[in-house]
């Protein structure tokens, strides 16, 4: 049963896909609450939002790597429910595992899994005691395969897709639909249209929230990525190693001698 949300709480909502998933939200007229670091970005989103579309938005800044301002936004969410969420915040940090900075790494796991883990914990119970409710969890294709030179990013996003579809499991038949996107290469920016590699962020976002409204636990947007996604799931993981640390080692070789 496809569901419309009239609430919705985005995470890293100020650019990239997260403003994406804020636009569009706002144009099906879903009042927001979103959520960023930079708080005069997302105030000036909130403003042209609100007068287009006639929906309220609510700003609230946080840096969810910070415990006592991801504790506001899970309180947030306890005392006043939406009806989905979007954990869309993130980030990577790029290189030999063992040259980038540890602080760096955990920093990777309290945003993309920690925060996520504990703003889905948050809304779960009200959405399952109303029989209503959606979790967009934003993961990658990065999932998928091993990934040497992003080799947290990677894991963190594995740990997305395997918690996103354990969760749709369990709340399956339940009016509850938790769904994981798992965009390819994406452009965070409008400046051009969709190529074979490079996915428009609207489009990932649209593909997203189309999903989880239709309770799916699966999203792989861009038909390139589709057509990928069994090859990956299939090919021998040695096979897999290899080429893609060649891939990598290449990108290296490349920016080394820029």
């Amino acid at each position: 049963m496809r569901q419309e949300f009239r609430t919705a709480l985005v995470t890293g909502a100020s650019s990239g896909i997260g403003e994406a998933f804020a636009r569009l939200l706002a144009a099906r007229g879903t009042d927001l609450v979103l959520v960023a670091r930079r708080g005069d970005l997302l105030r000036r989103l909130a403003d042209e939002l609100s007068a287009r579309h006639r929906v309220g938005v609510e700003v609230l800044p946080a840096d969810l790597t910070a415990p006592d301002e991801l504790e506001r936004v899970t309180g947030r969410l306890a005392g006043e429910p939406v009806d989905l969420l979007v954990n869309n915040a993130g980030f990577g940090a790029f290189g030999p595992f063992a040259e980038i900075p540890l602080a760096d790494q955990l920093k990777e796991v309290d945003l993309n899994v920690v925060a996520l883990m504990r703003l889905t914990h948050a809304v779960l119970p009200d959405m399952l005691r109303r029989g209503r409710g959606g979790v967009l969890n934003v993961a990658s294709m990065a999932a998928f395969t091993p990934s040497p030179g992003s080799a947290v990013y990677g894991a963190t996003k594995a740990y997305v897709v395997a918690l996103s579809e354990s969760l749709h499991a369990e709340v399956i038949g339940k009016g509850v639909h938790v769904t994981a996107l798992c965009p390819g290469f994406t452009r965070t920016d409008e400046s051009a249209g969709p190529n074979l590699i490079w996915l428009r962020r609207q489009d990932v976002a649209r593909a997203g929230l189309d999903a989880v409204a239709a309770g799916r636990a699966l999203c792989v947007p861009g038909i390139q990525y589709k057509l990928a996604l069994p090859a990956l799931r299939t090919a021998p993981r040695a096979l897999l190693r290899t080429a893609v640390n060649r891939a990598w080692q290449q990108a290296a070789d490349t920016k080394t001698g820029e």
